[in-house]
């Protein structure tokens, strides 16, 4: 489930000491309102000693950082956990090779959730 999903990364992003700041239940909020949509939960999180020269030396990276992963399902029930690619950001800000070795082990922490 979505829910289930984000609790493993959840636990694995704490085994590794990176902080969780946020949870949002987009699916959740829409219920209170009175409107339905599929389970959708996002979660945000990162480590201000690898984000911190990232939005130094780009300072519109801030837009995307702190880390995100959201946990969605489809219309077939299926649970995805989306996020933005490391090297997306790169690309994105013109990052160097170092200033992104901080968060390009996202992938392997998402395939961990995953497995």
């Amino acid at each position: 489930s979505v829910p289930e999903t984000l609790d493993r990364l959840e636990a694995i992003l704490h085994a590794k000491n990176i902080t969780v700041f946020s949870r949002i239940d987009h699916s959740g909020e829409a219920a209170k309102v009175g409107l339905t949509m599929p389970p959708t939960q996002l979660l945000i999180f990162g480590n201000p000693q690898g984000g911190t020269p990232i939005m130094l030396a780009a300072p519109l990276a801030a837009i995307d950082l702190p880390l995100k992963a959201l946990a969605w399902q489809d219309t077939d029930g299926k649970v995805w956990l989306s996020f933005n690619d490391p090297h997306y950001l790169q690309s994105r800000y013109t990052l160097s090779d170092d200033l992104l070795k901080p968060i390009n082990g996202l992938e392997v922490l998402i395939q961990q959730a995953i497995a």
